[in-house]
């Protein structure tokens, strides 16, 4: 069985790292979505006058991990109280995001930002867009398994390795 699950949470190539060792998913794709041209690319979106958004979609079994188990993750591995960015990452791109693929999965998010909000993870207001899933435009081919691929980049070092770090921490369990 296999389902999608598409979110945005600042840089792709942050948000993909978290998601490809995960027990039960198969696939991590980084790309853009959410905008209003067709096809577009890296610079474009960059500019900030795509309207897309930086996100992964990840492919992945939920007999072995559910959307919730997922969007738990989510909540824990970038900021979501902060209105377009990511630590230094600034512009609509990085917005947080959660693109629903059926009514089911709208259902879960919505519930799912209500507990988080409401519980003492994030000390400010979440500002997670929950949006239903447009066209999926595949980012090119050097975004993809970016940080597997480029481990010793300063990038890498500076940003996603103690993000890495903090998540096996605290989701050792569910890696695979």
């Amino acid at each position: 069985m296999s389902a999608l699950a598409t979110f945005g949470g600042g840089c792709f190539w942050c948000v993909e790292a978290i998601y490809q060792d995960l027990k039960g998913v198969h696939s991590v794709v980084s790309g853009y979505t959410g905008g209003k041209s067709e096809n577009p690319s890296y610079q474009d979106v960059c500019s900030g006058t795509s309207g897309h958004a930086e996100v992964v979609q990840i492919g992945f079994d939920p007999e072995v991990i559910s959307f919730g188990a997922l969007l738990e993750i989510f909540w824990r591995t970038h900021d979501p109280t902060t209105l377009n960015q990511q630590g230094a990452d600034r512009g609509t791109q990085y917005r947080s995001v959660i693109y629903y693929h059926d009514g089911n999965q709208k259902e879960i998010a919505v519930k799912s930002l209500a507990e988080t909000d409401q519980s003492d993870l994030w000390p400010d207001p979440i500002v997670t867009e929950i949006s239903p899933m447009g066209e999926f435009y595949e980012a090119e081919n050097y975004h993809q398994n970016y940080y597997k691929q480029n481990e010793s980049q300063p990038y890498c070092r500076m940003v996603i390795d103690p993000k890495m770090k903090k998540f096996r921490e605290v989701f050792g369990e569910k890696i695979g």
